[in-house]
């Protein structure tokens, strides 16, 4: 079993577990609910930058990155850089997430927040929704094309974006369809950890203009930025580069300037 599988065992699990004790009925008389999300996709098309900067206290290939920080100060810091958008990690286990964080950030910002989870199943989308997300990840490594098709368009009919991310061309084209908004090529390989942004350039050309194309992973400095940009990439996903930091917001208003 892969760290991905071994992931999307647990998560399965807790869900089952969610769903006995919070029901969807409660989760649609939240708040939040019944806001009208802001769009990610939008939001990098209109951009010249595009930078999605993202929350994540650790991860499973890199321990620890940063458990010292609050999230209200880290998405302040965010949309005062000119952020796009914030991606939010909201899986407990094994990247110290929890959809407090989500709450929290919701709560400070006014930017489009990505929920960052390993999505499996229609009631987290809900959850998702109540919570203040705009945006959905959905992972084309564990899920097929009948389950994307299910998980995107409920994701649609609630008013969410949604990005896929895919790692190859054989995940990219069991999954393309009309309910994505954005696909994002992941540069990591999830079964060996190593990066390479020879993955988005490869890909590239396979993604139809449809869709807001998105680099994710190994994104560290500005060249890797203009070196993506002329494959059509407008959303770029940062995330470690930035919370490994004192400042995140700081290291995204430098890094945002340069750009």
């Amino acid at each position: 079993m892969n760290i991905l599988d071994k992931i999307v065992a647990d998560k399965k699990k807790e869900v089952t577990l969610k769903k006995e004790l919070i029901p969807v009925s409660q989760l649609e008389a939240s708040v939040l609910f019944s806001r009208n999300c802001f769009s990610l996709a939008e939001k990098l098309k209109a951009s010249n930058t595009g930078i999605i900067a993202e929350h994540k206290r650790r991860s499973p290939s890199k321990s620890v990155i940063n458990q010292s920080l609050n999230v209200q100060d880290v998405a302040k810091g965010y949309e005062n850089a000119g952020a796009c958008g914030m991606s939010v990690l909201t899986d407990g286990k094994y990247f110290g997430g929890s959809l407090d964080d989500l709450l929290l950030a919701r709560a400070s910002v006014s930017i489009p927040l990505l929920r960052k989870e390993f999505i499996v199943d229609t009631y987290q989308l809900i959850e998702a929704k109540a919570y203040g997300a705009d945006v959905i990840l959905l992972i084309a490594a564990i899920l097929t094309r009948y389950e994307t098709k299910l998980l995107s368009e409920t994701a649609k009919n609630l008013g969410l974006d949604v990005l896929l991310e895919v790692h190859n061309e054989e995940e990219l084209e069991k999954s393309i369809m009309p309910s994505l908004d954005m696909l994002g090529v992941n540069n990591r390989n999830l079964k060996t950890f190593e990066v390479s942004l020879e993955i988005s350039k490869s890909l590239s050309e396979k993604i139809p203009d449809d869709f807001v194309k998105v680099s994710e992973s190994g994104i560290s400095n500005i060249q890797s930025i203009k070196e993506l940009k002329p494959y059509g990439y407008k959303g770029f996903l940062i995330g470690e580069n930035f919370m490994k930091t004192d400042n995140p917001g700081k290291s995204a208003t430098d890094f945002i300037k340069k750009l």
